[in-house]
């Protein structure tokens, strides 16, 4: 008996197309300050990583961004800037990439507010009764709204700090026996200080006719400084923000920030060249 003869075989394939979806990965923030000073200082967040045919959306306390000009976004919406953050604006934020077929969302982030305030703190090794005020510079603290004196008048907040609240501190205390003691809690020495140059925030360098122009500026200070805008070296306004609304090309030129600090009697300039087609 021959050989075992094999019939050919003849292999049909059907290609199916495969609908392949690719999940986004989870977004971060990043700031370029997590610890802005109040209404001194402008934050830039950025949502990572930065994805191709990729779109994105902010929200701010749960919310979606309001209309502010406090609140600028870059023109792909990765980038949001924050103008002179305020108690309002610290947040939390958090971002969402869209991509086709899926979407994903970042962990919040909250900025840490830092305010100028002054605190002092009386804590013996006892449980004596505090009281505040007693004592700066042998005189009583005058009743001020930018004092505070929680936990019983132990602590001393003073905000709004200048060179007159120059210290030394103390406190008055009675024990339970009913004797006074002053105990020195802290030095406050003001040193005037600035301005250093300045330094202008702007979300665009390149608008179109019709659109909102925003800028701030802000320089290292103390006390702060007090701030003038010029645009082509002529004068615009005072005042640490600008903004023109509805704006032409009229507008296009250099936009000049100068910085003046009064005690120092020192002054800084910064500039920024903005188009309007």
């Amino acid at each position: 008996m021959g050989p075992l003869s094999v019939p050919p075989c003849t292999l049909h394939i059907t290609w199916k197309e495969l609908l392949l979806t690719v999940e986004t990965p989870k977004p971060s923030i990043s700031s370029s300050n997590l610890n802005p000073r109040e209404a001194a200082e402008t934050v830039i967040l950025s949502c990572d990583p930065d994805t191709q045919n990729a779109s994105y959306l902010w929200w701010i306390n749960g919310q979606s961004l309001p209309i502010s000009p406090r609140l600028q976004l870059s023109e792909n919406n990765r980038t949001l800037t924050l103008f002179g953050v305020t108690k309002y604006t610290t947040g939390p934020y958090e971002c969402e990439v869209k991509s086709p077929g899926s979407s994903s969302r970042s962990d919040p982030v909250t900025l840490n507010l830092i305010c100028e305030y002054l605190l002092f703190l009386c804590e013996p090794g006892c449980h004596p009764k505090y009281t505040w005020p007693e004592w700066l510079n042998s005189q009583i603290l005058p009743v001020s709204p930018r004092l505070e004196q929680p936990s019983k008048n132990r602590i001393l907040i003073l905000a709004n700090v200048t060179r007159n609240d120059t210290g030394p501190y103390e406190c008055e205390i009675w024990d339970r026996v009913g004797s006074i003691y002053n105990i020195t809690c802290g030095f406050f020495l003001f040193t005037p200080d600035g301005p250093h140059d300045p330094s202008i925030f702007s979300p665009f360098t390149n608008y179109h006719s019709g659109e909102n122009l925003f800028l701030s500026c802000f320089a290292d200070s103390n006390p702060p400084a007090e701030y003038t805008w010029t645009i082509n070296g002529k004068f615009l306004q005072s005042g640490q923000e600008l903004s023109i609304p509805k704006i032409t090309t009229k507008h296009s030129g250099i936009y000049g920030c100068s910085a003046r600090n009064s005690v120092t009697d020192s002054e800084r300039s910064t500039f920024q060249t903005i188009k309007v087609s």
